[in-house]
């Protein structure tokens, strides 16, 4: 090993906007804020780190001729539960996409892809 992950970090107008929503997806909190470097981690403490990027543009997803840059899949129990409540905390529902069999495609607050998914076959150890 080289290295362990300790935080993926998404670039952002709104830092601390971007954590909150992150913080509030995963059942984490915000535990840094510098204005232009907000973090948020879950409950086991993976970190979500949102800085600011003034200049940020959103990827445009879905786009044969760009890319999604970066995306989380987030694992869910419940979808419809959970895409009610992502879209309650301010995510966007990505709906140009074939139909989706075991997950489902968001956009966060700053335009980021994100999916959630459900009844996957857990990866092997």
């Amino acid at each position: 090993m080289i290295g362990r992950l300790r935080t993926i970090v998404l670039d952002t107008r709104d830092p601390r906007g971007l954590a909150e929503f992150y913080a509030a997806l995963l059942g984490g909190e915000v535990v840094v804020d510098e204005g232009d470097w907000v973090v948020a981690t879950d409950p086991d403490g993976r970190r979500i780190a949102c800085q600011l990027a003034p200049e940020h543009r959103a990827p445009e997803f879905p786009d044969p001729t760009g890319s999604q840059q970066v995306h989380l899949d987030i694992e869910v129990d419940d979808i419809d539960e959970a895409s009610r409540r992502v879209l309650g905390i301010g995510a966007q529902r990505v709906t140009e996409l074939h139909p989706e069999t075991d997950f489902r495609v968001f956009r966060d607050p700053a335009g980021h892809p994100f999916c959630l998914v459900y009844g996957v076959i857990p990866e092997p150890s």
